[in-house]
C-alpha cells in the first residue's frame, strides 16, 4: 500500500504518453522528460492521450509500484499545465482532487507551512 503524504514530491507529466509503456519505459521518462531520478521516492503521474486513464509510478525503496486508474465513463477534463513546460509539481491534496476528476488549480487548502506564534502556543 502506498500512502501519499504531504512531504512527498508529486510530479505530473503535462503531455500525454503512450499507455503501452510499463515500469521500465516510465522510469526512463522520469529521467528524460521530468528530469528527475525515478528512485528518489517521488510520485510520478502520467495521462493517456484520450484523457481516460492515469498511471502513477512510485519507488518505495524495494521496488516500483505502478498504479492505473481508468474511468468507466468520461474523461479527466482538468489536467495541469505549466506554460509550455513538460512537468508540474502538485501538492498531496491536489493529487487527490486530480484523481477524483477535479481541477487541482481550483483546490484550496491550508498553507503547507505556517509559523507558530507564541500567542497561539
Amino acid at each position: 500500500m502506498i500512502a501519499v503524504s504531504p512531504q512527498m514530491k508529486i510530479l505530473v507529466a503535462c503531455a500525454p504518453i503512450d499507455f503501452r509503456c510499463g515500469i521500465d519505459r516510465l522510469s526512463q521518462m522520469c529521467q528524460s522528460v521530468l528530469e528527475t531520478d525515478p528512485f528518489c521516492g517521488a510520485v510520478f503521474v502520467f495521462r493517456n492521450r484520450k484523457a481516460t486513464s492515469i498511471k502513477v509510478l512510485v519507488y518505495d525503496g524495494q521496488g516500483f509500484w505502478l498504479m492505473q486508474k481508468r474511468l468507466s465513463s468520461g474523461r479527466f477534463r482538468h489536467w495541469p499545465t505549466k506554460g509550455g513546460r513538460c512537468k508540474r509539481q502538485l501538492l498531496w491534496y491536489e493529487l487527490s482532487v486530480l484523481l477524483s476528476g477535479g481541477d487541482p488549480d481550483r483546490a484550496k487548502a491550508a498553507p503547507q507551512w505556517r509559523r507558530i506564534t507564541e500567542e497561539a502556543a
